[in-house]
């Protein structure tokens, strides 16, 4: 039971008791714990180590670079080709794209920078694991902003004359959010287990019923009343998380000389440049992508409304010409591209907000992370 539900904008959780913070700071103090993470190192080698030659093969260590995926949110291998190259990616970090064969202490290394990275990840965008057992829902069809909310969502659901009470009310359970204690409707468990039977139980299940704004308001509370019915019978647990861009990162970075230059130039290394020294600006797309987390943004692909503010930013600078310049000439041409970037996120923040329901809390929901 895994699905997740991202949004382009939300208010933050509010603080619930029955809600857990995963900041990274577990798995920093496991890295950190030189006996315990030894032991969890050997723990996890001996399990994947299926021939007991003392070396992980590539076919022993997929079960780990699965794991990982896991443990980051990916899809399973094969889903996309934008995951299967992270794995792949994943899967060289620990044979160097060479060997084929892994020591336990190469092991050790890879694994330990891995879980610090996640651990990074976790402290700049901590995920919140909430437990919803239909307490906020009641709260929030027995409250004063029902009505508004619930006629602003019968709005944008876009319904006609000809659209039927049962569909606009399905409608509707997809765009309720943790925030009013609903876990993603479009979890297949969450509709089977939970919206499906309140549906059938519903005295108003008739399908072929049309709408209109009173009696929407008026059977979306009832159908409501009966998912918060069955969520008390069967909590789920979601992992939520939030983030703001705002473009402080990349200001802080722009107004640190020393750190920019840092990060340009790791980012550079690895560019193929002409016999000149030159740097085709067809890379500027993929240095940037290097940069981003040193700036607080996502990797590019992630969030279609960055993605639009990076392509809008290269059609104005006419980034996208391919042409060779030099490197100091490149770096200056990034540097705007970020500072348009910036300016352009603080006038108009950009919060992302993912809901995903896991069987179990996030850190011990992949068994890499399991000693």
């Amino acid at each position: 039971m895994e699905a997740c539900t991202a949004t382009a904008a939300g208010s933050s959780v509010k603080e619930k008791s029955d809600q857990q913070v995963l900041d990274g700071s577990s798995i920093v103090e496991l890295v950190e714990n030189e006996e315990a993470f030894s032991s969890f190192v050997d723990n996890k080698f001996k399990e994947l180590d299926k021939d007991n030659d003392g070396q992980l093969s590539v076919k022993e260590l997929k079960p780990a670079v699965a794991d990982i995926g896991a443990a980051l949110g990916l899809p399973a291998q094969g889903s996309s080709p934008v995951s299967d190259h992270i794995y792949s990616e994943v899967l060289n970090e620990f044979t160097h794209g060479q060997q084929e064969k892994v020591s336990k202490t190469e092991f050790k290394e890879v694994l330990s920078d891995i879980l610090l990275g996640m651990a990074a990840g976790l402290k700049r965008d901590p995920v919140v694991i909430l437990r919803i057992e239909g307490e906020d829902l009641l709260e929030f069809i027995d409250g004063p902003s029902y009505d508004a909310e619930m006629a602003s969502i019968l709005s944008e659901i876009g319904y006609s004359d000809n659209a039927s009470l049962f569909d606009c009310i399905i409608k509707a359970f997809e765009k309720l959010t943790v925030d009013q204690g609903m876990p993603p409707s479009d979890d297949s468990w969450v509709m089977c287990n939970i919206v499906e039977p309140a549906l059938k139980s519903w005295d108003g299940y008739d399908r072929g019923v049309p709408v209109s704004k009173i009696a929407f308001l008026e059977e979306f509370k009832n159908v409501a009343k009966l998912v918060a019915r069955n969520l008390k019978e069967e909590p789920v647990i979601v992992a939520h998380s939030e983030n703001t861009f705002d473009g402080s990162g990349i200001k802080r970075l722009l107004s640190n000389k020393f750190e920019l230059d840092k990060s340009l130039n790791v980012a550079l290394a690895n560019v193929p440049k002409d016999r000149h020294g030159k740097i085709s600006t067809g890379y500027l797309h993929v240095v940037l992508d290097a940069v981003a987390p040193s700036t607080g943004l996502p990797p590019i692909g992630a969030v279609e409304q960055i993605d639009k503010i990076v392509a809008d930013v290269f059609s104005t600078t006419h980034a996208d010409d391919k042409k060779t310049v030099k490197e100091d000439e490149f770096k200056k041409l990034l540097t705007e591209i970020l500072w348009m970037i910036m300016l352009q996120l603080e006038d108009n923040p950009i919060t992302v907000s993912s809901s995903c329901v896991v069987h179990e809390p996030l850190e011990s929901s992949s068994s890499i992370l399991q000693p």
